[in-house]
C-alpha cells in the first residue's frame, strides 16, 4: 500500500551527513520536506540540492526543516556536498540521509520491497527515488510529488505549495489555481454564507460553491 495524504509518515533511524537522526524526533514541531535522489554525483540532483541550499531563508521563514535522501553512504554525501556548494555558491545547511540499504526508499514506497542495488549500479537502478514529501508538524503527509530523472524539480513551486498548505490548514480556507501569498483565497463550501461573513467579512460569490475572499491575516 502506497503512502497517502494524511497518513503518518514512517519513522526511522538513519545515519546522515550530520550524524544519526530519528526522523519523527528530528521533525519535532516543525513542518518538514524530505526530498530523495537516486545517486550522488549526478547532474540534475546536484542542481536540485543547490537550489534547496539557496532557499535557506525561505525554509526558515516558513518554519520548515529540509532533509535529503540519497542511496549512497555518508562519506560520498560529504564529498558531494563540496560540489553542491561550489555549484550553488551556498552552504548545504541540512542533512542528507544515507540510504544504502534502501530502508527509507522502501518505507516511503519509492522502491518495491524486493529492490536491491546491484554491483556497478547506475542511477537507473534507483530511478524512482525522485520524490518530494511535505510533512506537517503532526507527522502526516500533506503533499507528495514524483519526478523522472531527466526533469529537475521546480523548488519555487514546492515553496509555493508549502505556503499554500500552511495557509489553507492554518486559516480554514482553500487556495485557487496558481495562488501565491497575498492573493484571494477560497471559502470552503462547507462554510455557510452567514458563517463566512462572520469569519472572513466581505466575500465575492462567483458560483454558490465558489466564493473568494481576501487572505485572512
Amino acid at each position: 500500500m502506497g503512502l497517502r495524504i494524511n497518513d503518518v509518515v514512517p519513522d526511522f533511524t538513519a545515519q546522515t551527513s550530520e550524524g544519526e537522526i530519528s526522523f519523527h524526533d528530528w521533525i519535532g514541531d516543525s513542518w518538514a520536506i524530505l526530498f530523495s535522489h537516486p545517486k550522488d554525483f549526478t547532474p540534475v540532483c546536484t542542481t536540485e540540492f543547490g537550489a534547496v541550499a539557496q532557499l535557506a531563508d525561505e525554509w526558515a521563514r516558513l518554519g520548515t526543516k529540509v532533509i535529503g535522501v540519497s542511496v549512497d553512504g555518508v562519506d560520498d554525501h560529504k564529498k558531494w556536498i563540496g560540489d553542491i556548494e561550489s555549484y550553488a555558491k551556498a552552504s548545504v545547511g541540512f542533512p542528507i540521509i544515507a540510504d544504502e540499504g534502501l530502508a527509507v526508499s522502501k518505507a516511503f514506497d519509492m522502491l518495491p520491497a524486493e529492490a536491491y542495488l546491484p554491483d556497478g549500479r547506475t542511477p537507473a537502478d534507483s530511478a524512482t527515488v525522485r520524490s518530494v514529501f511535505i510533512i506537517g508538524p503532526d507527522k502526516q503527509l500533506k503533499l507528495s510529488m514524483t519526478y523522472p530523472m531527466t526533469v529537475g524539480r521546480n523548488f519555487a513551486e514546492i515553496v509555493r505549495a508549502l505556503e499554500a498548505l500552511q495557509t489553507s490548514l492554518g486559516k480554514g480556507v482553500a487556495t485557487p489555481a496558481n495562488w501565491v501569498s497575498g492573493e484571494d483565497v477560497i471559502i470552503p463550501p462547507t462554510v455557510s454564507n452567514e458563517d463566512a461573513k462572520a469569519k472572513f467579512g466581505e466575500f465575492e460569490t462567483i458560483f454558490p460553491y465558489l466564493r473568494k475572499t481576501k487572505e485572512p491575516s
